[in-house]
C-alpha cells in the first residue's frame, strides 16, 4: 500500500503564514504588556512544571485520539492503531486553518486505507460536533460568575441542538436530498455533499457513542482547561481552578466563532481580558496565555508537521 503524500503549496503558505502571523500576534501581546515584564512572567514557570503542563496536553490528545477511533469503527473503517495515530496527528499540522478545515487532510491521508472521503469527512465532522459540545459543557460550569457571556453560550448550544436534530433525525437530511437531487450547480453540488457527509455521521451518534465521546470531549478538554491553571498556579496568580477552565473554554469558543485561522487573536484577547477581569496583572495575564497556546495550539501544529514528514517518507 502507498502511504506516500504531497504537501501542496498552499498547505506550505498556511504552515508558514499562520508562524508568520502567530509570531506579530505574540509580539504585539507582549510589548502591550511590556516585554521585560512578560518575560519575567514566563521564566517563573520551571522546567518540571512545563513538562507536567505538557504531559496533561499529550494526554488530552491521547483522549481524542481515542474518539476518533470510535467514530472509524462506527463508520466501518478499524485501522491499526499506530498508523491510524499517525494520521491523527498529522492533520494537526493544519489546525491553524480556519475552522481548523485544513484537519481535512486526514481524509487524504486515509484515502490510502481504503476510506472514502465522505467517510472521513463524516469522522471529522463528528469530532468537530463533539470538540463544540464538550467546550460548552465546560463553560457552562462557571457561567454564573460571568453571566455576560450568556448570549455566546446559548447561540453555541442552538447550533449544537440544530446539528444534532439533522444527524438524528433523516428524515430532515433526506428531505433536503429531495429538494436537490435535480438542481444543479456549484452550491447545489456542496450541498449534496454536505448531506451524504451528514447521512454517513449518523453511524457516528448512536445514544452510546454519543455519550462515550461526549464523556472523552468533555476530559481531553478538561485537561487543557487544568494545563491553564497549573500555569497561572506556577505565575502566583489568584484564579480558581473552576474560573480558569471557564476562560479557557470561553476563549476557544471566542477563537472558534471568529473563524480566525486557529483562532489567532480572538482568543488570546478573549483570554487576557477575562483574567484581567479576574485580578490577574496584564503582564501575568499576556504570559499565561502565550504560554498556554504554545502548548496547545503550537505543539499540536509541531507534532502534526513531525507525523506528516514522517508520513510523507
Amino acid at each position: 500500500m502507498n502511504q506516500s503524500v504531497k504537501l501542496s503549496g498552499w498547505r506550505y503558505r498556511v504552515l508558514i503564514g499562520s508562524a508568520v502571523c502567530s509570531a506579530l500576534v505574540y509580539l504585539a501581546l507582549s510589548l502591550w504588556g511590556g516585554g521585560a515584564a512578560v518575560s519575567a512572567a514566563v521564566s517563573r514557570v520551571g522546567g518540571w512544571e512545563a513538562g507536567k503542563i505538557i504531559g496533561l496536553v499529550l494526554l488530552g490528545y491521547g483522549l481524542r485520539f481515542l474518539r476518533w477511533q470510535v467514530y472509524l469503527n462506527a463508520l466501518r473503517h478499524p485501522l491499526p492503531w499506530w498508523p491510524s495515530l499517525k494520521i491523527y496527528l498529522a492533520g494537526f499540522a493544519l489546525t491553524t486553518t480556519p475552522g481548523k478545515a485544513g484537519e481535512a487532510l486526514r481524509g487524504v491521508l486515509l484515502k490510502r486505507w481504503d476510506v472514502p472521503y465522505v467517510h472521513s469527512f463524516a469522522a471529522l465532522f463528528s469530532e468537530r460536533l463533539s470538540d463544540l459540545l464538550g467546550i460548552v459543557a465546560l463553560a457552562l460550569l462557571g457561567l454564573s460568575a460571568h453571566p455576560e457571556w450568556l448570549s455566546m453560550i446559548v447561540a453555541c448550544l442552538v447550533l449544537l441542538a440544530c446539528c444534532m436534530l439533522l444527524v438524528s433525525r433523516s428524515g430532515h437530511v433526506s428531505a433536503i436530498d429531495r429538494r436537490i437531487e435535480h438542481r444543479h450547480g456549484w452550491f447545489s453540488r456542496l450541498l449534496r455533499h454536505c448531506v451524504h457527509v451528514l447521512h454517513q455521521s449518523r453511524s457516528c451518534h448512536t445514544p452510546g457513542r454519543q455519550i462515550g465521546a461526549t464523556l472523552l470531549s468533555v476530559l481531553a478538554w478538561g485537561l487543557e482547561g487544568l494545563a491553564f491553571y497549573w500555569i497561572l498556579l506556577a505565575m502566583k496568580a489568584d484564579v480558581t481552578l473552576i474560573s480558569a477552565i471557564f476562560i479557557y473554554a470561553v476563549s476557544m469558543l471566542a477563537g472558534a466563532l471568529s473563524f480566525m485561522p486557529g483562532g489567532l487573536g480572538s482568543a488570546e484577547a478573549v483570554m487576557v481580558g477575562l483574567l484581567v477581569s479576574d485580578g490577574v496583572g496584564l503582564p501575568d495575564s499576556i504570559a499565561a496565555t502565550v504560554l498556554l497556546r504554545l502548548v496547545t495550539l503550537w505543539l499540536a501544529v509541531g507534532l502534526g508537521a513531525v507525523m506528516f514528514v514522517d508520513i510523507k517518507q
